[in-house]
């Protein structure tokens, strides 16, 4: 969790705001990477990459 208050007193302190969407995108990417890697869906996510 340290890494998450770094982060945002990072964007917060050079007020680069405009990360916080790709930040989000990017987790919730990996998110779904990994909660259909077991599952029937998992190859056609694959392909997307």
């Amino acid at each position: 969790m340290d890494f998450l208050k770094d982060l945002l007193g990072f964007l917060k302190e050079r007020k680069k705001y405009w990360l916080i969407p790709a930040i989000v995108i990017l987790l919730l990417i990996g998110v779904i990477v990994v909660l259909t890697s077991g599952s029937a869906i998992a190859p056609f996510i694959y392909t997307l990459f």
